[in-house]
Order: C-alpha cells, then structure tokens, then sequence
C-alpha cells in the first residue's frame, strides 16, 4: 500500500476521527505520508498524539458535522494550516438506539438525519470548494451496508445511510468531470467504539458475525486501508462508486 499510494505533500481531513473507522483511516493517511486534520465533535488528541508519535504531521480541529458554521470553520482552519485540501474522509456517523420503528423518537430520528446525512452534505458543500481551490482531489464518504440493505430494528439509521449513498452517487456524477472523484465505502459490521454494546454482548456478536461469509467482525484498518486507495491516484478512474467492505454479506 505504501509504494501505491503516496500522500506525500497531501491534506486530508478526517471527521470523526476520535475513535474506530476515522481513527484507523487518520494514522493511515498519515502513514502514507499525508499532513492530517483530525476532526470530531470531541477533541481528537489520542489519535493525534499517535500520529506524531509515529512521526506523522497532524492536528486536530473540534467539529460537530450538524454544524454549519462548525464545518465552514474546519475547511477554513485547514487551509489556515495546511494552504489547501487534498482529500476529504466524511466518516462521522451517529447510531440510533436499536428498537422499532414506531417506537423510534423524533428526536432520534433527527439526530441521525443531522449527524449522518447532513454531516456528509455539509463536508461536501464546503470541502469541495476547497478541493477544487487545489486543483481537484478526491471525497469518501464513509456509508454502511445499511445503506444497501436494511436490519430491522435501525429504520433511522437505515434510511440515513441510503441517504449518504445517493448523495455520494449525485456528487460522484456531478463533479467527476471537474476533478474531484467522490466515493463511498459500505462496511459490514466493524469493530468501533459505536459498536461497543453490540461486541460484549455474546449473542448479539454472534449474530452479526454470522451475517458474512468470513464469520467475523472487522477491524478499522481495514476500512482505512480502502479509504486510502479510493483516494489515490490508483483509483483514478473509479467515480460515483459505492465500494462493499462486508465480506461478502451484501452479494448473498
């Protein structure tokens, strides 16, 4: 991956980058060489500190995705920083509490909506601009597989995450001819902080390792790992892509 994908001179920003998928995509974009904006809704010094302590560039820049102004200050404390935007890694996400849909409340419902689907349309809003200011680069965003299936239980969720894909598909398109590749990443069932509950719990661990063919949950880095090549000049011909990370749950 290191002789693939070098991010030498590069600027990426990462949302969600305290923990899990954004986390792992963070230190792997700076392992490659990439200058790194760590941003999240709390601070992200953990993943910042083991950057530099592998001796990587980073900083991080706190960030509620909700947040208009909050994503309009990012871009610009970016540029401050760095002088540009190379790549953009929408991977902040919100998940409801697990019940049916007519027992979901308003309240979360909104909440993932905001976090999960506006977030993404807000990185893309303003972070695209900025792209474009350098020349052109790549967006990914981060989907699910619930965006292209659906689990009972997670209605909200579900529908933010078709959402998210539409929105990738539609950007993808859009700006494919100006030199910015937008692409997303469906995960299966990955190994995070998020998901924390569902992990000790026996059965339930259980469950969702049944749901692949490999019978396991996944480990961040190995969506970093994808993220980083979507991103790269290796995927120069990949645009409005919706890239399925689940061990084969999907094409059952």
């Amino acid at each position: 991956m290191a002789g693939m994908c070098n991010y030498d001179g590069k600027v990426v920003i990462v949302t969600g980058a305290r923990s899990g998928i954004g986390a792992a995509t963070a230190k792997k974009f700076a392992l490659l060489g990439a200058k790194v904006v760590c941003a999240g809704r709390r601070p992200c010094t953990d993943t910042v500190e083991a950057i530099k302590a592998a001796g990587g560039e980073a900083i991080a820049i706190n960030c509620d995705v909700a947040n208009e102004e909050d994503v309009k200050n990012l871009i610009a404390k970016t540029v401050e920083a760095y002088g540009k935007l190379d790549v953009l890694v929408n991977n902040a996400g919100s998940l409801p509490p697990t019940r049916d849909l007519v027992d979901q409340t308003v309240e979360d419902f909104d909440h993932t909506m905001d976090v999960d689907v506006k977030g993404v349309f807000l990185g893309m809003k303003y972070g695209i601009p900025a792209i474009l200011e350098a020349g052109g680069g790549a967006v990914v965003n981060i989907c699910s597989v619930a965006g292209l299936v659906a689990d009972p239980g997670m209605a909200p969720y579900v529908a933010a995450k078709h959402a998210v894909v539409g929105l990738t598909r539609a950007a993808g398109i859009e700006y494919a001819g100006k030199g910015v590749r937008v692409n997303g990443i469906a995960p299966g069932f990955v190994a995070s902080e998020m998901t924390q509950g569902w992990m000790d719990d026996p059965e339930m661990k259980a469950l969702v390792s049944s749901y692949n063919w490999q019978n396991r949950i996944a480990d961040p880095s190995e969506i970093a790992s994808v993220a980083a090549f979507l991103a790269s000049d290796e995927a120069s011909f990949m645009g409005a892509a919706i890239v399925a990370v689940d061990a084969g749950q999907t094409a059952h």
